[in-house]
C-alpha cells in the first residue's frame, strides 16, 4: 500500500536515511501518481541530498497537483536559492507566503532573496588592474599560474551513470535563443508541463499508464522566462529558450568546467543556427603557460611582468571572468586573483598572502 510506503519513507527521513526515503517515496508515487503530498515530501528528501534540480521538479509537480500547498512553494524556493535562481525562488516564496501568511520562514527567505538579487545586480568597484599597492605583497606570475591550474582541477565534475532516458533530446542555438527538442511521439498537450526559471528548465511528461518522464537541467546560461515558450507537436516537444545574453552556449547544461563564454556576433541578420560539438570548449592552458614563459624570456620582472600577465588574461576574458578577477583582486587586497565567478561571486574573498607575509589593514 502507498500509505505504508509513505510511513516508512517518513521514518527513514527522520532517521537521516535520505536516499532510502527518496526510494520509498518513489515507490509510493508509482502507486499514487496524483498524490501531491508524496511529491512535496520527496522534494524535501532531495533537498537533504543536495539534489536541487530534482527537488525543483518534485515541488513543481506537487504545485501542479495542488496549487494551494504552501510547503511545495517553500521547498521550490529553497532549492532555487541553492541553484542561485533568486528571481524564481522569490516568486515561488511570495506565492507560498500568500497561502501561509503567518509563516516567518517565507518572510525570512524572501528577504534573503532580495539581498542576493541586490548583490547580484550591484556594480563591482572599478579599479585598474594595471596598478598595485606597494604595501601589499602579490605572488609572482608562476604562483598565480599554479593556483589557476588548481582551480581547473577542482572544476572537474563526476557524472553518475543512469538508465537511458525515456525520450531523446537535442538542441541547437541562434544568437538570441536556444531551441530544445524532446522527441516524444503522440504525446497530448495536456500530459506535458514545462516550467522556466532564470537558469533552469523543468519538463514533465505524464502519460496515463506509463512511467512519468522528467527533464530538469540547470542551463548553461541564463534565460528570460517571460519570453520562453514551448509547443507540443505530433512527434516532438519544441521548447524555445530566450537567452538573457547573446553568448555562445558550449553545451545545454551548466557545468563547472564550462566557464568560458563567447559573445555571438549578431550583426548578420541571416546567421545560421549553430549546432555545438559534444565536447565543451576549454581554456587553452598550454598556450597560457607559454605566454607566461615568453614573458620570462623577454626578461620582464617585478610589476612590469605581473601587469602584462594580468592584462593578457583580462583582455581576452568573458564578462563573468572579468567580474571574478575584479572582485577577488579588490576584496583580497591584491593577494588573490580568481577567474571563476561561480566560486567567488556569492561570498567575500579573504586575503591569502604568500608564506611568511601578512596582510595589514590600514586605518585612515
Amino acid at each position: 500500500m502507498a500509505s505504508d510506503l509513505e510511513t516508512k519513507a517518513k521514518e527513514a527521513f527522520i532517521d537521516d536515511h535520505f536516499e532510502l526515503a527518496v526510494d520509498l517515496y518513489s515507490q509510493a508515487i508509482a502507486m499514487e501518481p496524483t498524490n501531491a503530498e508524496l511529491f512535496a515530501d520527496r522534494a524535501q528528501a532531495n533537498l537533504k541530498l543536495r539534489n536541487f534540480t530534482e527537488a525543483v521538479a518534485d515541488a513543481n509537480k506537487a504545485i501542479e497537483l495542488d496549487p494551494s500547498m504552501a510547503k511545495a512553494y517553500l521547498r521550490k524556493g529553497i532549492a532555487c536559492i541553492k541553484l542561485e535562481e533568486y528571481q524564481t525562488a522569490k516568486a515561488a516564496l511570495e506565492a507560498g507566503a500568500s497561502l501561509a501568511p503567518g509563516d516567518a520562514r517565507f518572510t525570512n527567505l524572501i528577504k534573503e532573496c532580495d539581498e542576493l538579487i541586490a548583490e547580484e545586480k550591484a556594480e563591482l568597484p572599478k579599479q585598474s588592474l594595471g596598478k598595485t599597492s606597494t604595501d601589499v605583497a602579490i605572488p609572482p606570475a608562476s604562483e598565480l599560474m599554479d593556483k589557476t591550474l588548481e582551480i581547473r582541477k577542482d572544476a572537474q565534475a563526476v557524472v553518475s551513470a543512469t538508465k537511458p532516458p525515456k525520450y531523446r533530446h537535442e538542441f541547437y542555438q541562434k544568437p538570441e535563443e536556444v531551441v530544445v527538442t524532446i522527441f516524444a511521439k503522440g504525446v497530448k498537450p495536456t500530459s506535458v508541463s514545462v516550467d522556466f526559471g532564470e537558469q533552469i528548465l523543468s519538463v514533465s511528461v505524464d502519460v496515463p499508464g506509463e512511467e512519468a518522464y522528467t527533464f530538469v537541467p540547470r542551463l548553461f546560461g541564463k534565460i528570460i522566462p517571460s519570453k520562453c515558450k514551448y509547443e507540443v507537436l505530433s512527434t516532438k516537444i519544441e521548447i524555445r529558450l530566450a537567452k538573457a545574453e547573446p553568448i555562445q552556449w558550449t553545451s545545454l547544461e551548466f557545468g563547472k568546467d564550462n566557464t568560458v563564454l563567447q559573445k555571438i556576433n549578431v550583426s548578420t541578420a541571416t546567421q545560421r543556427p549553430y549546432y555545438p560539438s559534444s565536447k565543451p570548449r576549454k581554456v587553452d592552458w598550454d598556450t597560457l603557460e607559454a605566454q607566461v614563459k615568453k614573458e620570462k624570456e623577454e626578461k620582464l620582472d617585478g610589476d612590469a611582468a605581473l601587469n602584462k600577465f594580468f592584462r593578457g588574461i583580462y583582455q581576452d576574458a568573458d564578462e563573468d571572468t572579468r567580474r571574478a578577477m575584479q572582485k577577488s583582486f579588490v576584496e583580497s587586497n591584491g593577494t588573490v586573483l580568481s577567474t571563476n565567478w561561480q566560486e567567488v561571486g556569492s561570498k567575500k574573498v579573504e586575503g591569502s598572502p604568500p608564506e611568511g607575509m601578512e596582510v595589514k589593514k590600514w586605518e585612515y
